[in-house]
């Protein structure tokens, strides 16, 4: 089965808990605090795998949770870290976030690397909030939440040459004919539901070669077969467009030629540079060769390639002049506008956060944001010096203050994620 497409969940492991403790060894008066920091969360890290060409092991686990760190020791001993979890896809895969749309990697090449869930740095430990004013602190943060998304994952086959063009045009008859691949050939339209690869040799030169389900008026709009189609042709190096030059299906071989050019063009503006090969297909047949004469004085200036898909005739020639033209364009093409690849590891960096929103749930002050909320997961809300640090922060913050503008008094419950507090002045 071909899946080129899924929806999965991914989390970074949370970071370990920092930890409360103090010396207590004979002959060591006032030892001082010595509760080590928790180890840092695993992240959760995509890395392109070339023996993979599907993302169907997507469909069977759709939950992605990394390890959380070591918690703290005792005699200032820091917990380990996890190991980051790695997760192989196969190469032309594009990640994007499910709730943004944002794409967060486009991974390509392969053992290129990308950090799509962040863990948790691990909480730090008592001996890390020792003052001269405080010399006894019994205050340790817990690890930070790792970072967790719903993530959407599509595969953009990877192929120096596509063979597009109507559904029934031969296509997957080009490709059995010069290829060990083995597509479903059959009489009727969309017999190809998903595309097939296969490569043909040349002897000193090999190229792959992708046969794409048929294409329709309205692709671009997710008709037909749409977007599913059209996204595996924006990485191929060199377009093969096979026409029905016979109309076996009653068209006009030219406006096909117009149609398909249309359609890629609408699906991505920079699809109507890429290099492009015309092949009048089912030359064998009745009325071909009039429909090819028709066709070359309403395209002049374009090389076109006859052949037979069934009886092989011109095919040779037409591999050996793909294998040329292919030697003259880049290895890849742009495809979409990600973060840089530093030491082949990519990473988006986050947006800047809004620091909190106040809003009323009925008598309920709610205060939300990002970075407030993992503050409260971080604290200890069992310990009374914690809980004291946690209110300076929220002072220093501006969060009193602005709870008393949006008119909250002695007693209102404030809600934080999922805690809730009373607040007072």
């Amino acid at each position: 089965m071909f899946v080129d497409q899924v929806k999965i969940y991914v989390k970074g492991g949370d970071g370990g808990n920092g930890a409360v403790s103090f010396r207590r060894e004979k002959y060591v008066a006032l030892g001082g605090p010595a509760g080590g920091d928790g180890g840092k969360g695993a992240n959760v890290i995509f890395v392109v795998d070339e023996g993979l060409r599907t993302l169907i092991d997507f469909r069977y686990q759709r939950h992605f949770k990394a390890k959380r760190g070591e918690h703290g020791r005792t005699k200032g001993m820091h917990g380990a870290g996890s190991d980051d979890m790695i997760v192989r896809v196969p190469p032309g895969t594009t990640v994007y976030d499910d709730d943004t749309q944002e794409v967060i990697a486009d991974l390509i090449e392969h053992g290129q690397r990308a950090i799509i869930a962040k863990g948790g740095r691990g909480g730090r430990g008592n001996i890390r909030f020792a003052t001269s004013s405080n010399p006894a602190p019994e205050i340790a943060e817990n690890g930070e939440p790792g970072q967790e998304r719903y993530i959407r994952m599509e595969l953009k086959l990877i192929a120096d040459v596509g063979l597009v063009g109507y559904p029934s045009v031969g296509k997957s008859t080009l490709l059995s004919s010069v290829t060990a691949a083995k597509p479903k050939i059959a009489a009727y339209h969309f017999t190809t539901i998903a595309p097939n690869l296969g490569v043909v040799d040349l002897g000193e030169k090999s190229f792959v070669m992708a046969d794409l389900p048929g294409l329709i008026e309205g692709a671009h709009e997710g008709i037909g077969l749409g977007h599913q189609f059209l996204r595996h042709v924006e990485r191929t190096r060199l377009i093969v467009h096979v026409i029905d030059m016979a109309s076996t299906e009653g068209r006009d071989p030219y406006e096909d030629y117009l149609q398909i050019n249309e359609e890629l063009k609408h699906y991505n503006a920079r699809m109507e540079d890429r290099p492009q090969i015309i092949v009048a297909n089912k030359m064998d047949l009745p009325d071909a060769e009039v429909h090819l004469q028709a066709f070359r004085e309403k395209c002049p200036d374009v090389k076109i390639y006859p052949i037979s898909g069934v009886t092989r005739q011109g095919v040779q020639d037409l591999m050996y002049a793909i294998g040329d033209l292919l030697e003259t364009i880049p290895d890849r093409f742009e495809v979409e506008e990600v973060a840089e690849v530093e030491e082949r590891v990519v990473f988006k960096a986050e947006p800047e956060e809004i620091p909190f929103v106040i809003t009323r749930d009925n008598d309920i002050f709610v205060v939300s944001g990002d970075k407030l909320e993992k503050l409260t997961k971080m604290t200890n809300l069992n310990s009374y010096d914690s809980i004291q640090r946690f209110s300076r922060l929220m002072r220093t913050m501006g969060i009193d203050q602005a709870l008393r503008e949006r008119g909250a008094k002695d007693g209102d419950t404030v809600q934080i994620g999922k805690f809730e507090f009373e607040f007072q002045e």
